[in-house]
């Protein structure tokens, strides 16, 4: 089978969205948003993660095609930006378009801190400062303990710094299905006011513990890798969309894909990668309209196995 680009399978379905940003801001159907369980403020269901994407070095053409992107999404009612040190010049590049397009009150900014080899203090205290520059604001919406891998890692520091006023939320996060043990009595003892998790409709062992865990615990849940580093593009490629998609006002593959992690009763909202304007409309669209319920979500999951 012929793999086919993201591109080019919206285009062969005549779906490639042209829309202006301008255009998209004026539609009707607005955005879904969902409550955050700790706080009840109200966040939109598509974000943007920023790994990969937007770690280039020096290129003018990539800087300003990602401005477009962050622009799209704010137009388009988005807000979520889910960035970390450990993605190479992201933060940096967060900041500085955040600052001239003008747009910090209108974003919910997210990072990270830590990795898998430990969560030394002074380090942390030293990742928070740093990010801080680089994201040009003093208050970090979210701060994230990244790849939690320790049962008995403690949200202790992230509380001082919410207590603080540096930071409006706590969470943890990892993208490693090795890790899924280990969250689990973090999840349980520790309470995060967020859960980053990797999850897709190719992906779903998080669905077994994490998941209802999290619901459970108050958080509001995060999820990562939702097209499974485009593996859930390569199975589809060359194939018309079922004809349950009208169902739920998909015209796309992205849009089932979301649409489909986001009919999860524990899952809070999405952030795929996304270096393309046109795709940011894309995801955007999954965040509206009707979304399946617990018949068709079954649906959706039978017709992904048979693929």
């Amino acid at each position: 089978m012929t793999r086919l680009s993201r591109r080019e399978i919206l285009a062969a379905a005549g779906t490639l969205p042209f829309l202006s940003a301008s255009a998209l801001a004026q539609a009707p159907s607005a955005l879904h948003k969902r409550a955050i369980p700790v706080s009840g403020e109200m966040l939109p269901v598509i974000g943007i993660g920023t790994a990969v994407i937007f770690e280039f070095t020096d290129d003018p053409v990539q800087y300003a095609e990602r401005k477009a992107v962050l622009r799209t999404l704010v137009a388009g009612g988005g807000s979520l930006v889910d960035t970390a040190p450990a993605y190479g010049n992201a933060e940096g590049h967060i900041g500085r378009l955040t600052a001239e397009l003008g747009i910090r009150d209108k974003l919910f900014l997210a990072t990270k801190y830590g990795g898998r080899g430990g969560f030394d203090r002074a380090a942390a205290q030293a990742s928070l400062k740093n990010s801080q520059a680089r994201l040009t604001t003093r208050k970090i919406d979210l701060m994230q303990a990244w790849n939690v891998a320790d049962p008995n890692f403690d949200l202790g520091l992230l509380r001082e710094w919410k207590a603080a006023g540096v930071i409006r939320y706590t969470g943890i996060t990892s993208s490693m299905d090795a890790a899924y043990d280990a969250l689990a009595p973090v999840l349980r003892r520790e309470k995060p006011d967020f859960f980053q998790i990797n999850y897709s409709i190719g992906d779903r062992e998080a669905e077994e513990t994490l998941l209802p865990l999290a619901k459970d615990s108050g958080a509001a849940v995060l999820t990562n890798l939702p097209f499974g580093r485009k593996s859930v593009f390569q199975k589809v490629a060359g194939k018309p969309l079922p004809e349950w998609a009208g169902e739920i006002d998909c015209t796309s593959w992205a849009q089932i894909f979301l649409k489909f992690i986001l009919s999860h009763p524990a899952v809070t909202a999405v952030i795929p990668g996304t270096d393309k304007p046109d795709y940011m409309l894309d995801n955007l669209a999954a965040g509206r309209g009707r979304m399946p319920d617990a018949a068709l979500r079954k649906r959706m999951a039978d017709h992904w196995a048979s693929l």
